[in-house]
């Protein structure tokens, strides 16, 4: 059984195939920096155990992006397939599930309209993952197609945490509550923290910090989300790539009375003009970096934003949680940028936390990597995630079901 899994996000789109008789991955790939000036594709046969092909060039939509992930996995030379009918699903991430969905789901049309309906919901990413089911529909027209939701994982965080303090029939009726996504990486990077620390999961206790273009922190006590950053939507919690984060909900106000502004105008501006692009012009960390070590004041206050928030999490859920076994790094971010680690856990020592400045600049060294100082109450963490696997073995559940 072959399994093909694609996640679109907001500006790229990781896909991996998969022989899940032994789990191996056939090929794998990313696109990136879609609707940029420059983008890219890396497209790599697992199988032929050659270096990756890198492909530079404009990728003006999530389409386009999609067409050169079917090319590569069908091409003569650096292909895996020969048909399109030798995949046997296609499972894809999809952002929001509301509380419709909780499990993985094969797609009918029912089901693509009311991933739509809740693209105001995400409005980054359900249009995106959308895109993504539509056109592998077309391209793998006699695979299953799965739909795992991020949202599912979350829907263990309890009430008192989930609900806003705000009218009770805006929840009954309208079911305005906390969400919370990025679930299935803080899922599967729970798993392999609890499995390396010797622990069942049920007593394992954990920070997950899933830091890339977009980013949550998620507490979870016995192997269960009991909260998290993002919440109605993937716009609060942490700063990101161009979404604000928390903010004070009075400025949205201020925004459309004093200054004239649409709710159109005010839902882009956070969502996609905001975060790290607000403040340094940048929405890629990696580009901040480097305009930093050039003395760059606008990315420094970005970079330092950034960290900032992530550490008031960190110390925020310390408290939630009571006892934390672990905080875990993931994503683009967390797994590579050591200069954010470090910012992120200065002055955490008295909570439990003291970083190895040696082992955290030398970066992840595989599945999990330590980079927690001798002696550290809590133990700091890198694990790469793999939200492709976790939903390649959703996927193969729901067919074997």
């Amino acid at each position: 059984m072959k399994i093909l899994v694609i996640n679109a996000g907001s500006s790229s789109i990781k896909y991996q195939l998969f022989n899940m008789d032994d789990r191996s991955v056939l090929a794998a790939g990313v696109v990136e920096r879609i609707g940029e000036e420059k983008g890219q594709i890396k497209h790599e046969n697992k199988l032929a155990g050659t270096a990756p092909i890198v492909n530079r060039l404009a990728i003006p939509d999530h389409q386009a992006g999609l067409n050169m992930v079917a090319q590569s996995l069908l091409d003569a030379e650096k292909g895996v397939i020969s048909t399109p009918n030798e995949i046997t699903a296609v499972g894809h991430r999809v952002v929001h599930g509301g509380e419709k969905f909780s499990a993985p789901t094969v797609i009918n049309e029912e089901v693509l309209s009311v991933i739509d309906s809740l693209s105001s919901l995400a409005p980054l990413h359900n249009p995106a993952n959308l895109t993504g089911i539509q056109v592998a529909m077309k391209l793998f027209p006699h695979a299953t197609q799965v739909a795992i939701f991020d949202t599912a994982f979350h829907q263990s965080i309890p009430d008192y945490a989930y609900r806003y303090a705000i009218p009770n029939e805006l929840y009954e009726k309208h079911h305005i509550r906390v969400y919370g996504f990025h679930g299935t990486s803080h899922l599967f990077v729970s798993k392999v923290a609890a499995e390396y620390l010797d622990k069942p999961l049920e007593e394992t206790n954990l920070i997950t910090a899933h830091l890339g273009n977009g980013a949550s922190i998620t507490a979870v006590s016995g192997g269960k989300s009991v909260d998290t950053s993002m919440g109605f939507s993937p716009l609060p919690g942490l700063m990101m790539g161009t979404r604000s984060g928390d903010i004070d909900p009075a400025i949205v106000f201020h925004l459309a009375k004093d200054h004239g502004m649409e709710i159109s105008e005010i839902d882009k501006l956070l969502n996609k003009k905001s975060g790290l692009l607000g403040i340094s012009g940048d929405n890629d960390l990696r580009d901040i970096e480097e305009r930093m070590a050039k003395n760059d004041e606008a990315a420094r206050l970005a970079f330092e934003m950034y960290s900032y928030r992530i550490k008031k999490y960190i110390g925020a859920y310390t408290a939630a949680l009571g006892r934390v076994d672990a905080l875990v790094f993931t994503a683009g971010v967390g797994e590579n940028s050591d200069r954010v680690r470090h910012q992120v856990c200065q002055g955490l020592a008295s909570l439990g936390y003291t970083l190895d400045p040696v082992k955290n600049s030398q970066g992840k060294k595989g599945e999990v990597s330590e980079i927690h100082a001798e002696g550290s109450r809590i133990k700091i963490l890198i694990i790469s995630t793999n939200e492709e696997l976790e939903i390649a073995l959703q996927s193969e559940a729901v067919l074997l079901a």
